[in-house]
């Protein structure tokens, strides 16, 4: 990912609120005072490329209480014990920023542009794909039908392929080098312009894609790595979206926490599975993720049962999202698919595979993922030792036995994939294919559920639109076809 500018101008500022005439979603109904009737391509990609970095935060967001990063500091509340909770504002972030990649697409097709057709693609594929992990069934087939009002669900399955099939037909687009219409490097908050690092996000994209069903019976290891080939070589090909009015929401976050407004705090199965509790071995990049307490130790809140006190959650006395991480800080990329994610999807369909070639690249894979994400952690070099003459702490760890093991399994690859993906949406999903089994996971205190949830409710707004077609009511438990 190439970084744009660190803070964005008045004119981002405007451009990334413009209304487009057109495919607006489907009860976008108000007359907006900044609607543009005919915005060249260079703008629709400024908005459509800062909507899809703010959707992974929405959305990751959404679901760090789920996967047990972030825990409420108040006892029973509904985000943390699995009750129904209202993401009509998360949904429909999504839809807009679709609805507005759907207009990009649509000029980039009358313009005869390769290269804004491809990213469209990535970008539809991206969200939609978003949509489908966290609901299931959606409307996408006629939902940007400006004459539709009340647009059908597609299946679940349906919705997946749908984002497969945007994902090849990127790749097939993002190929081609004579688009007639060039990307604006200015214009686009992902990968400057960058059709090469376009085309390797989709394939990227398209790996994570094809791994989400290793549960079913279309799972194909061999075309998973078959994309993973056309990916990403380093970190730097990351695709991260950093360019904000002001700062990271994350960093937001961390900042009213710092003011006692008492968000972001960490969870303790989080802190603890890198603090030594878990695992016995000290985890060097926790330093890296957030601050130690007043007391100058990492402790994590239950979730379920509120911070542990006694200091009514003003003393610091339990950890929370940190502003000095790289991150969550101010500049701080939201980022959608990264080379570590990419090595322990290499890792896991190698192993997949089982044979002995195979376990070989997936224990190199894995290796590569762990050192991928210290390095964008900032974590000091193995190789560096300390002017105390101990080994680095990123060596030890690496070496230690319950990290190291040249006998690789599953559940190494999803233990070290879970602190590789922190905060990030992918995150959800990996625990339900995993089914939670990640050591010492537990249910949340006061859960409403008897089983980990599975899926979210359908916002009630959406009922109350279009509740002729919206699923029936399901409990949370139940499973999303990939996760069956």
């Amino acid at each position: 990912m190439k970084k744009l500018n660190k803070y964005i101008t008045i004119a981002f500022i405007a451009a990334a609120t413009l209304v487009f005439p057109g495919c607006k979603h489907y009860y976008d109904l108000d007359v907006n005072p900044n609607y543009v009737p005919d915005p060249p391509l260079s703008v629709m990609l400024t908005t459509a490329t800062y909507k899809a970095g703010i959707n992974s935060y929405n959305v990751g967001s959404a679901v760090a209480p789920y996967v047990q990063y972030i825990a409420n500091p108040t006892a029973s509340a509904a985000s943390d014990t699995y009750q129904q909770v209202d993401f009509t504002g998360t949904w429909d972030a999504l839809y807009f920023a679709m609805a507005d990649v759907t207009d990009m697409k649509t000029k980039a097709i009358a313009q005869n542009s390769s290269e804004y057709i491809g990213v469209a693609d990535v970008l539809l594929s991206y969200q939609l794909s978003l949509v489908n992990d966290l609901w299931g069934a959606a409307p996408f087939s006629d939902a940007f039908n400006p004459k539709q009002l009340f647009p059908k669900y597609d299946s679940e399955q349906t919705v997946y392929a749908t984002s497969l099939s945007l994902i090849n037909e990127a790749i097939t687009q993002l190929t081609k080098t004579d688009a007639v219409i060039k990307l604006v490097g200015t214009s686009d908050f992902i990968h400057a312009g960058s059709r090469i690092a376009w085309l390797k996000t989709a394939y990227a994209l398209k790996a994570r894609l094809l791994n989400k069903v290793s549960k079913t019976a279309t799972y194909d290891p061999a075309a998973v790595l078959t994309a993973l080939s056309s990916s990403y070589a380093s970190n730097a090909d990351d695709a991260g979206m950093a360019s904000f009015p002001l700062n990271n929401p994350w960093a937001n976050v961390a900042t009213a926490n710092a003011g006692n407004s008492l968000g972001g705090w960490l969870s303790e199965q989080l802190i603890d599975a890198m603090n030594g509790t878990t695992y016995g071995i000290v985890d060097p990049r926790l330093r890296k993720l957030t601050d130690s307490t007043v007391n100058k130790v990492y402790i994590g809140t239950t979730n379920g049962a509120g911070n542990k006190g006694p200091a009514n959650n003003t003393v610091k006395d339990e950890c929370y999202v940190s502003i000095s991480s790289p991150w969550t800080s101010k500049t701080s990329p939201l980022l959608l698919v990264t080379y570590a994610e990419t090595k322990f999807i290499e890792a896991e369909a190698n192993l997949r595979i089982n044979t002995t070639a195979s376990r070989l690249t997936a224990y190199t894979a894995y290796l590569a993922g762990i050192n991928a994400n210290m390095d964008k952690l900032q974590v000091p070099p193995a190789a560096i030792v300390l002017a105390t003459g101990l080994p680095n702490p990123r060596m030890a760890y690496m070496t230690n036995a319950s990290v190291g093991a040249a006998a690789l399994t599953l559940d190494l690859i999803f233990k070290e994939k879970y602190i590789a993906t922190y905060l990030n949406p992918e995150a959800w999903n990996d625990a339900r294919r995993y089914d939670y089994k990640y050591k010492d996971f537990t249910l949340p205190v006061n859960a409403v559920l008897t089983d980990f949830i599975r899926r979210l409710a359908y916002p009630p707004a959406e009922r109350s639109k279009n509740g002729a077609n919206v699923p029936p009511p399901v409990p949370l438990t139940d499973r999303i076809f990939w996760d069956k």
